[in-house]
């Protein structure tokens, strides 16, 4: 299986990397020493599996959870695109870099790629839709709107 172009491992993890990790889900400027009185193991443990974890690629980055609303971005779409054969990669190396695209993912059935993007209103995705149906590659598409979002935890550390 890959991701992005890579091989998939599974990187082992014991109880105290999934207490750290869940730590920093709690709150991502939690402070190594913070962590290490909590967890009651010595600072420089907790460095070095922060190291390790972010080594092997488990820990990606450390970044902000933004909450888009607050900048005005209240609508939410899930889009279906349709490309033509042969160009799946290419499409999608470019399209994923637009602005208003939170999530990418290639699927299986009916489409080939589901976009998750984030818009002010409904003029922006009217745009940015036809946009996407201009490209030469793209043979169709189809639009939800997102009434309400229930649970939105990209991050999460709960499957640990």
């Amino acid at each position: 299986m890959k991701n992005n172009g890579e091989k998939l491992q599974s990187v082992k993890i014991d109880e105290t990397d999934k207490k750290i990790l869940n730590l920093f889900n709690e709150d991502g400027r939690m402070s190594y020493r913070k962590i290490s009185r909590k967890l009651d193991i010595s600072i420089g443990t907790v460095h070095n599996r922060i190291e390790k974890l972010m080594n092997s690629g488990v820990i990606k980055k450390f970044a902000p959870v933004i909450d888009h609303s607050k900048l005005g971005y209240n609508f939410t779409t899930i889009i279906g695109v349709r490309v033509k054969g042969g160009v799946l990669r290419n499409w999608e190396d470019k399209t994923s870099y637009h602005k208003n695209v939170l999530c990418m993912y290639d699927v299986t059935g009916e489409f080939d790629a589901i976009i998750v993007a984030r818009f002010k209103d409904t003029s922006e995705l009217d745009e940015f839709v036809k946009n996407l149906l201009k490209e030469p590659d793209v043979q169709r598409t189809y639009t939800q709107t997102v009434l309400n979002i229930l649970k939105e935890d990209l991050g999460s550390s709960k499957m640990l």
